[in-house]
């Protein structure tokens, strides 16, 4: 067999595995202790968006000035997050001061593919739905719209 060909072959085999493969995504968000509920509500839908996308979620907590001396406030917001989001997602690595930080990363339940298929079946089902709507109109459109016109004559002449 000929070198040259086998590379060859071989190259092609690592790419198809690489297609077929889906690449892990760490998306990131901060937060500091002293956040706002509305704030926290704003993030924590971001999280739950990445964890429904399959993406694994990297939460910062950054602590500044005296905020560094209570850590527990920013352990409880994490613990907080985490019970808020523990049917999509689960506590990777449990939270950890780091300087001036406090990390923690939650993993997706499902996998990045799953989820990806999940999204493809409900855009699909959305645009099957919105393609049966504008083609046919309703039925009160429909009977509404003859009984106007017949009206609409019958006064004009009731008039002159």
């Amino acid at each position: 067999m000929d070198y040259g060909k086998f590379k060859y072959e071989s190259a092609m085999k690592a790419r198809e595995a690489r297609k077929n493969q889906a690449h892990t995504v760490i998306k990131e968000m901060k937060l500091r202790p002293k956040i706002d509920p509305h704030d926290y509500d704003t993030k924590k839908g971001h999280v739950v968006r990445f964890l429904k996308q399959g993406d694994k979620v990297k939460i910062t907590i950054m602590f500044r000035g005296r905020e560094q001396s209570r850590p527990e406030l920013g352990f409880r917001l994490l613990q907080r997050l985490a019970s808020d989001v523990e049917d999509l997602g689960f506590i990777e690595s449990n939270p950890k001061q780091d300087g001036r930080n406090m990390i923690m990363v939650l993993g997706p339940h499902k996998k990045k593919t799953e989820a990806m298929a999940e999204a493809r079946e409900a855009q699909a089902a959305r645009k099957a739905e919105r393609q049966g709507t504008t083609d046919a109109p309703s039925e009160g459109d429909t009977a509404e719209a003859p009984a106007e016109a017949a009206e609409a004559p019958a006064e004009t002449p009731s008039e002159a």
